[in-house]
């Protein structure tokens, strides 16, 4: 039985879908800029969430969007002589090949804003129409106050927010009204509306596009935990007053954040590590896995190391993949049903990757020891590789697995070299010896540190 955990509800709940389709909705990336990790922890999540509902025998539909007009991508535009189209096409296409980089499916459809805006100023005409929404000075806002129950999912307490006289000014009759369409400014681009020319506001334009494509109901609405406030909390006002149909997402599923140190990674602070750039440093089996390695709603904190303890690792999963057994007329099996049990039971329990992955090496380390002991590995290598497929890892192709190989070797000789600056001899000693037990000599010269296999 699934069992995930809702951050509406603040518990695990039994996953039972509202129809024979599983309808989930995640939100997608403004595409002014190169995709980071944090995108790749989130995306990876929800990735493997649907491969496992596949896998429990649920079809699946899944929609992402492309917040493709915002005041990021047309200040990004500005500075880069651009179009705010051109700049936000040129990212997107950098999206797709980052996330089929990463073995990431695609979602079933990709709306983009600028080309839903007929159904965004119906959903705002409806909420003007029903009192949920009135016009101001710079647009059209929401009423939260119309909305009783504004702030159940974030815990925002509007009694404790005032309709500042600030906000007055500004044509806003509370601190909290967030806008649903704003009014263009010069040299922004801009729709005719009923309201005068202007563009969506964010929150908005997740309603309107999962309304149009998945219904009044979701049964699972994902993202980030830096999106459940305001986002996610404006998108339950605006879509329930609007449908009147409660709750708007059965179950709303959050991960967690990519630490870099004590802060979180983000563009603001500069402190990224974009995929392509970990692509060129790790194997995506790593990634994947080390991404996985830690609970979804738990923060993950980025690190050379256990980037470095991950590909080791997926080498041990993906060798068991070709360990041979005894002969198979006459050995005896190494069943798979118990690894397969135990890798649901932990899924089942919220997703719990980090115990279905100790699972895994659990499997591998008796695989290894069956084909001492001449067992039959045939079974229990088809699982194996049926769960590593749900982990989105695979073997790599012969071609890519030397050049990949090839920068794990360099990325272990640029740490021990790490290592020796901050006078950590006994960490460098290490390394130079896991090396020499891969077959790999290292030398230091003048000029820095050469490598090269071993000839015995």
């Amino acid at each position: 039985m699934l069992k995930l955990y809702s951050t509406l509800s603040r518990q695990k709940q039994e996953f039972k879908p509202l129809g024979d389709v599983v309808n989930i909705y995640v939100c997608g990336v403004t595409p002014y800029d190169y995709c980071h990790i944090g995108h790749a922890m989130s995306y990876v999540v929800f990735d493997v969430l649907r491969r496992y509902l596949r896998f429990k025998g649920y079809p699946v539909r899944y929609i992402q969007n492309f917040t493709d007009i915002d005041d990021k991508i047309i200040n990004r535009a500005r500075q880069t002589g651009k179009s705010p189209s051109e700049l936000a096409q040129e990212h997107i296409a950098n999206y797709f090949r980052d996330m089929d980089a990463l073995r990431i499916e695609r979602a079933d459809l990709y709306p983009r804003v600028t080309e839903e805006i007929a159904k965004i100023q119906e959903v705002v005409g409806g909420l003007l129409d029903k009192g949920h929404a009135y016009q101001g000075a710079d647009g059209v806002y929401f009423r939260v106050k119309s909305f009783p129950s504004y702030g159940r999912l974030s815990n925002v307490d509007l009694s404790e927010t005032s309709a500042s006289a600030d906000r007055r000014a500004e044509g806003k009759e509370h601190s909290m009204d967030f806008a649903l369409w704003k009014a263009s400014k010069p040299g922004e681009p801009y729709w005719e509306s009923p309201w005068g020319r202007g563009r969506p506001g964010w929150h908005i334009e997740c309603s309107a596009m999962s309304l149009k494509y998945l219904g009044s109901q979701l049964d699972i609405h994902g993202g980030g935990q830096d999106l459940i406030f305001p986002h996610h909390e404006n998108e339950i006002a605006q879509s329930e007053s609007y449908t009147g149909v409660s709750p708007f997402a059965r179950c709303w599923l959050h991960n967690g954040m990519v630490m870099f140190g004590e802060d979180k990674m983000s563009k603001s602070l500069g402190n990224l590590i974009t995929i392509r750039d970990a692509l060129s440093r790790y194997s995506v089996n790593a990634i994947r896995l080390f991404i996985l390695s830690s609970h979804y709603r738990s923060p993950l904190k980025y690190s050379e190391e256990g980037l470095l303890g991950m590909e080791k690792g997926v080498e041990r999963l993906l060798q068991a993949l070709n360990v041979v057994g005894g002969k198979e007329e006459a050995s005896r099996s190494l069943p798979a049903e118990p690894y397969l049990r135990r890798f649901i039971e932990a899924m089942d329990e919220d997703l719990n990757t980090p115990q279905a992955l100790a699972v895994l090496f659990d499997m591998t380390r008796d695989i290894n020891k069956g084909a001492t002991e001449g067992r039959d590995l045939r079974e229990a290598r088809k699982a194996l590789a049926e769960m590593l497929g749900l982990f989105g890892v695979v073997p790599v192709e012969k071609g890519k697995e030397v050049v990949e190989a090839a920068h794990f070797i360099e990325l272990l000789v640029s740490l021990r070299r790490e290592m020796k600056d901050k006078k950590e001899w006994d960490r460098a000693d290490k390394i130079r010896q896991q090396l020499k037990e891969r077959g790999i000599i290292l030398e230091d010269t003048p000029e820095g540190t050469r490598w090269k296999k071993s000839k015995g």
